[in-house]
């Protein structure tokens, strides 16, 4: 019960801070604070599976899968994680980062394959932003 309690608590600060980064990565009209905001989300996504920030997202596909098994909360964390990549990927495109976007984009499909989940599909906490950026996508 204690885990469980903690686990919804670092899940609910995850996505109060995804939220803000991201509407600033991906809304924001000035380029320095999008770039800092994409950074900040990478850093919460870092922090979500308590790794260094600088390391964690500079892993290959698989090598973050593996950290996840590793972490033993993979399960319960892989479709915050897949789904944020896979906006960071949106954001870096935004931004004309195709490279680094592309990255983003095959680490959201490794875990979602790796998991079972969608990158694609917001889990449930974070379906009003999902709204929110499928309306202002057009």
């Amino acid at each position: 019960m204690l885990q469980r309690d903690y686990l919804l608590e670092v899940i609910s600060q995850f996505v109060e801070a995804i939220v803000r980064a991201m509407r600033l990565a991906l809304f924001s009209e000035n380029p320095v604070e999008r770039f800092e905001a994409i950074g900040d989300a990478e850093k919460s996504v870092a922090s979500l599976l308590d790794l260094d920030a600088d390391l964690a997202l500079q892993l290959a596909p698989e090598s973050l899968v593996t950290m996840m098994v590793l972490s033993g909360i993979g399960d319960s964390l892989a479709s915050y994680v897949a789904y944020t990549l896979n906006l960071l990927g949106d954001a870096y495109e935004d931004m004309g980062e195709s490279d680094t976007a592309a990255i983003r984009r095959e680490q959201a499909r490794a875990v979602g394959e790796s998991f079972g989940c969608d990158p694609t599909e917001a889990p449930p906490e974070l379906a009003d932003f999902d709204a929110e950026v499928t309306a202002a996508k057009g």
